[in-house]
């Protein structure tokens, strides 16, 4: 049932499948595999800040193997948080400036002003995600493709209880209106829930569709790497159809689960655009991926503007401009409200139970916090100058790990339908 146009878009689904199975995937595949992308630095022990929880997963798929320092590259572990080896030097000599209490006269002015724009940018509130503090003493590098996202038997009311209040209290809807397959219910086919989302502006229904698309994903995933065998002797992960129609057949969902397949295209589209909008920002020449392997770090970086070159060409991009283009003084409002109840959820991130799910949930949730900025920032990243820092727009390491990651995750929910279609015809 998922074909053809979606709504507030110019786009059909089969443009999409055709352009990420066959273009795209295979490309962003490789360069998530590269030393810069897999490791991603994060802080798993940070409590919730919502309710008390002590409901951690007992199961072995659930837990997290951090790297030893050693393992990661040098050039990563140096500036882990800086974006290229001129802002490397910078953050070094502005942590020896505070160390001496004062900015070292040895400075030159220009870097001196360049050292507290960057000071200014870390603080800077233009983020929709609660970033982990990276210098906590608990905050470590994981390897993402050692820990890949995947079934790990996390689900019931802890689960639920995750999912519930993002969507009851973090989607801008009045707690009278259910949302459909809500437990606890008269069911309605969820008619006033839809009545009530075709009646909000477009920014609130963008918001909504955003995470259940989000949601619509990740549960792809754990369908296509299901634990399909635990014996002593072997592990065997792969599709499983009959978690997969759980989800999303459209008899078994009271007709939800195409939607759902539908907002994840939707946030396939936003993701994409942010993508063509940030070439300029990574054209630079003074832009590094910087590991400390010159070789390599080139060689990614060329396959990184291919791929952005790629989403540039897309034929039918989303229009972002129809967000928050009413009167100014209440899309300020919005656009403010919008990015606090994103914050909200990737706070949320921190009640998850299962520390593999808290992992990815909280890359993935900074990898949309991170397209979102994106878009809300063109006119300034269409003022980044050729050479030296760009003041008005900066991504740190983590946002860049996190933004291509989240991407990646969604360009392989869209390859895995097409896997999902093959074997459910094949079983008619």
């Amino acid at each position: 049932q998922v074909t053809g146009y979606l709504d507030d878009c110019t786009c059909d689904v089969e443009t999409i499948d055709a352009f990420n199975n066959y273009k795209l995937f295979p490309r962003l595949n490789e360069l998530l595999q590269s030393d810069y992308f897999r490791y991603y630095k994060v802080n798993l022990q940070k409590p919730c800040p919502f309710w008390e929880d002590n409901s951690h997963c007992g199961m072995r798929d659930c837990a997290v193997q951090p790297c030893p320092s050693d393992e990661v590259p040098d050039g990563i572990r140096a500036g882990s948080y800086k974006y290229s080896e001129e802002a490397n030097s910078l953050a070094e000599e502005c942590e020896e400036a505070k160390r001496l209490g004062a900015v070292d006269d040895s400075l030159s002015k220009e870097t001196r002003q360049a050292v507290l724009q960057w000071a200014q940018h870390d603080d800077s509130s233009d983020s929709f995600c609660e970033a982990d503090d990276i210098h906590s003493p608990d905050a470590e590098y994981v390897d993402l493709l050692l820990n890949p996202e995947r079934y790990t038997g996390y689900k019931g009311p802890d689960a639920w209880k995750i999912w519930n209040s993002i969507y009851e209290e973090n989607c801008f809807k009045p707690q009278n209106v259910k949302r459909p397959l809500a437990s606890g219910r008269g069911d309605d086919g969820g008619h006033t829930f839809y009545k009530w989302l075709k009646g909000v502006c477009v920014e609130k229904r963008a918001f909504y569709r955003l995470i259940s698309g989000l949601h619509a994903s990740i549960n792809i995933h754990l369908s296509a790497r299901y634990l399909l065998q635990d014996s002593w002797s072997e592990k065997k992960w792969g599709p499983n159809v009959t978690e997969f129609q759980q989800r999303f057949d459209e008899v078994l969902t009271n007709g939800e689960g195409p939607r759902r397949l539908k907002n994840l295209y939707f946030l396939y589209l936003i993701e994409l655009r942010a993508l063509s909008k940030v070439l300029p920002f990574f054209e630079r020449p003074g832009f590094q991926l910087y590991t400390g392997n010159e070789s390599q770090d080139a060689e990614i970086k060329h396959l990184l503007l291919e791929i952005l070159h790629l989403a540039k060409s897309f034929p039918l991009h989303f229009d972002e401009n129809s967000f928050f283009a009413g009167n100014k003084k209440e899309a300020a409002k919005l656009k403010e409200e919008f990015r606090l109840h994103f914050k909200n959820i990737s706070k949320i991130m921190d009640c998850v139970g299962c520390f593999k799910c808290r992992l990815w949930g909280k890359l993935q949730t900074q990898g949309l916090g991170t397209a979102l900025k994106i878009l809300f920032s063109e006119n300034l990243i269409e003022k980044i100058p050729e050479s030296g820092p760009s003041y008005g727009f900066q991504l740190t390491r983590q946002e860049i790990v996190a933004l291509f990651n989240a991407f990646g995750r969604v360009s392989t929910s869209v390859k895995e339908l097409e896997n999902f279609r093959n074997l459910l015809q094949n079983m008619r």
